[in-house]
């Protein structure tokens, strides 16, 4: 979600005349886009901006902004406390930036100068007129939604991006052809909760169908389902299109049921367990992805139990693993909390240890199977081999391959190494390479895959 807002703000500046650029040096400009999900993700943004600083030594007339969900909870902070930032501005306030940036660029030559806080937090912003500025490639993201309505006990999501709000299913539909005009074959439905879309006349569902009809898309993906909103209508939807790709990441969080009320998420252990029975019943093939917080206040040796047992029940594909950190203003940040760091990072590395052990089972079976992979371009190790994705999100390597980025080709896996498949082509063609193919390149993709994760 944050790097879609990155190209928000890079479609509303580049229609005020400005031009994107990608080196630092290069910049009059600096803007870093913050997440507030987690303590280690604010310290790496601020420590990002501190460090721009040495830009502005060089050119003085050069600013720097932050942006995005710290600036709705800590902005006249950021400003009192690092010196090196000129302006801070909230995810539902970026249509201001162009003025902001005009004001500010008077103060250069001596008139006035804004550091601007800006907080509408309870705007109805949607941005659903804004094109987002994307890096060119074959797939996209796409926010159908802002804001979440969950309210989870860890979670500060609520707090600084608002209330649920959909955009028109329609507008959304009209997105996706206008990439697929452009080049793109693959997008990525993006929202806090899409499980609880609904624009009034469609739920989420309907607009997955709606997406999936486009002439020209060949794959369509969505981030992040809760399980209490996961519908058999959802299920079925995805089971029943060709282009809906076959991978559902479904955080369950704890695997005790005692902690799962504790951090508010709606839904107990074996309402879990049923969901996760009728995805595998309708979609045996499916990738399930998952996410973690092991150490939240109160969690038990035998609540961590419990969540190592969930995890070798359910076997997931990937999983995210994080160890809890206050966020301010939440709930669980008033809760006493009964673990060491030492205890949480302990929990973190048994679990992750079960889970890299049933990640590694489960790409070894894939092993002698075909499928169907989309080119992304070339390996991030080498560009004399290809990369592609599954349906269920893993990535496969084909060695000494190059292919047309976009092409949805059949490999056989013949080997794997850790997260990372290996294949070949089944037919042995070669997709018609373009001149790009023949240039060493910058990948314009990023890994997404759901890995094994030590965060924080």
């Amino acid at each position: 979600m944050n790097k879609y807002d990155s190209e928000i703000v890079a479609g509303i500046l580049t229609q005020n005349g400005y031009r994107q650029v990608f080196r630092s040096e290069e910049a009059d400009i600096l803007l870093v886009n913050t997440c507030s999900v987690r303590e280690h993700a604010e310290t790496r943004a601020l420590g990002r901006a501190d460090n721009l600083s040495v830009y502005k030594k060089q050119h003085p007339g050069r600013q720097i902004g932050v942006l995005g969900c710290m600036v709705q909870n800590l902005g006249e902070k950021i400003l009192a406390e690092h010196p090196a930032v000129d302006f801070v501005v909230a995810p539902d306030s970026y249509r201001h930036l162009p003025q902001i940036l005009k004001q500010n660029l008077r103060h250069s030559r001596g008139e006035f100068s804004v550091r601007a806080f800006l907080d509408d937090s309870g705007s109805n912003e949607l941005y659903d007129d804004v094109y987002p500025k994307r890096v060119e490639g074959i797939s996209a993201w796409i926010a159908v939604m802002r804001g979440c309505n969950n309210f989870c006990a860890y979670c500060i999501v609520p707090y600084v991006r608002g209330r649920e709000r959909s955009r028109p299913a329609e507008h959304v539909v009209d997105e996706v052809k206008k990439l697929v005009d452009e080049g793109f074959v693959e997008v990525t439905l993006l929202g806090q909760n899409v499980n609880s879309y609904n624009d009034g006349w469609h739920d989420f569902p309907d607009l997955l169908e709606m997406v999936a009809q486009v002439e020209g898309l060949l794959r369509v993906r969505f981030a992040t389902s809760h399980p209490k909103d996961l519908s058999e209508k959802l299920v079925r939807t995805i089971a029943s299109h060709p282009k809906i790709c076959r991978h559902i990441h479904l955080p369950v969080q704890s695997g005790s049921t005692r902690i799962l009320k504790a951090m508010n998420r709606g839904y107990t252990r074996e309402t879990y367990l049923r969901k996760v029975d009728l995805i595998r019943r309708c979609i045996p093939d499916v990738g399930l992805t998952t996410d973690i917080i092991v150490g939240f206040p109160g969690e038990t040796q035998e609540d961590f139990e419990a969540t190592k047992s969930l995890v070798k029940e359910v076997e997931y594909d990937g999983a995210f693993i994080f160890k809890y950190s206050p966020r301010p203003h939440t709930p669980a940040a008033r809760m006493k909390e009964t673990l060491t760091e030492e205890e949480k990072i302990q929990r973190l590395q048994e679990l992750n240890a079960i889970q890299k052990e049933i990640s590694l089972r489960k790409n070894r079976a894939h092993i002698g199977q075909t499928a169907e992979i989309l080119i992304e371009g070339p390996s991030k190790r080498s560009l004399k081999d290809a990369m592609g994705r599954l349906e269920n999100n893993k990535i496969v390597i084909l060695p000494n391959t190059k292919l047309r980025p976009g092409a949805l080709i059949s490999v056989r896996i013949t080997e794997v190494r850790g997260v990372t498949l290996f294949g070949e082509q089944i037919d042995g063609k070669t997709a018609p390479k373009t001149d790009a193919d023949e240039k060493e390149v910058p990948v314009p993709v990023t890994d997404k895959t759901p890995l094994v994760n030590e965060m924080e």
